[in-house]
């Protein structure tokens, strides 16, 4: 990752995550490992750490490692908690289903569902990703089955252009699945390596429309059996712990294979990363650092443990 990928924590500014850790928690670094002085050290952190939108579980489980260390006399100074919650984190973000990266097709085309709520960032994300396939020589394919959204079809025909990509797109008020169906096929046809398959930003409460994502889910299915070879859910990085909730529902309806966290250069809590990941047990692939078309980076657990406590 290419420079500081979080906002400062807290009211501070130029305060980082770790800053507020070391200000609040670790009043007294040289008496960290004696009775008394831990369990408050580790109360203080298990409370930053929620408010960084860690969650719960994310959060006992890092505060129960530091723990762990401290009392084997591994933490004796700053650098050392320091080291210990980082490696900590990272931990977490390997454990289980965790390999970032993308789930390919025995043979051409790889196709790619992109599902997730309204404002969560997923045209933009199709835009960056069809660049970065682009970068790595791979011919692409946007298939645009938002069809609710007149808006949508002409942003991704632009990325289309602009990234070199086919681009296959119904009328608004097209059916969706029907859309889905024709782009798989163009794709087959034309001998791309990847399609990409928009579609409508929905609210994981509404059940009409987590039907009709099954149904785009089955159809492409049915033009390609194995497709589509992965499913990723697009968060929005910013609204806390609301995107578990998300994902958990999005994840019960269809297979979801992969995370995309978008907008996580606009927040200061960039735990959520490592909740959603620890609540669904599905890899994060992708994070959005930002605007431009080369803001879409590869999730490395290594790198962000680091830049999430650092900034």
């Amino acid at each position: 990752m290419k420079g500081r990928i979080l906002k400062r924590a807290g009211d501070v500014p130029g305060q980082t995550l770790w800053t507020r850790i070391r200000d609040v928690a670790l009043t007294d670094v040289s008496a960290i490992a004696r009775a008394g002085t831990i369990q408050g050290s580790l109360e203080k952190l298990e409370e930053i750490l929620l408010e960084a939108d860690f969650g719960v579980a994310a959060t006992m489980k890092l505060v129960a490692e530091v723990e762990t260390r401290a009392k084997r006399g591994l933490i004796r100074t700053e650098q050392e908690f320091q080291s210990a919650l980082s490696s900590a984190i990272e931990d977490s973000l390997r454990s289980g289903n965790s390999n970032p990266r993308i789930l390919r097709a025995d043979a051409p085309p790889t196709v790619v569902l992109v599902v997730g709520i309204n404002g969560a960032g997923k045209t933009t994300f199709i835009g960056k990703f069809s660049d970065l396939l682009a970068a790595n020589d791979m011919k692409a394919l946007i298939g645009a089955a938002d069809t609710f959204r007149a808006g949508a079809i002409d942003q991704l025909r632009v990325w289309a252009e602009r990234t070199g990509a086919d681009f296959v797109g119904g009328k608004p008020g097209t059916d969706p699945a029907s859309v889905a169906f024709d782009a798989v096929d163009a794709g087959i046809a034309r001998g791309v390596d990847v399609v990409v398959v928009d579609t409508a930003g929905r609210l994981h409460t509404s059940d009409s429309l987590m039907d009709e994502m099954k149904k785009i889910n089955r159809v492409i299915g049915k033009r390609l059996p194995g497709a589509p070879h992965e499913t990723l859910l697009v968060l929005d990085g910013t609204i806390g712990q609301n995107a578990v909730a998300q994902a958990k529902t999005f994840a019960a309806a269809i297979p979801v294979t992969g995370l995309v966290v978008t907008k996580i250069d606009g927040t200061a809590k960039g735990g959520i990363v490592l909740a959603v990941h620890e609540a669904l047990d599905i890899p994060v692939k992708f994070i959005g650092v930002g605007e431009k078309a080369t803001d879409l980076v590869a999730f490395d657990p290594a790198t962000f443990a680091r830049e999430v406590l650092e900034g």
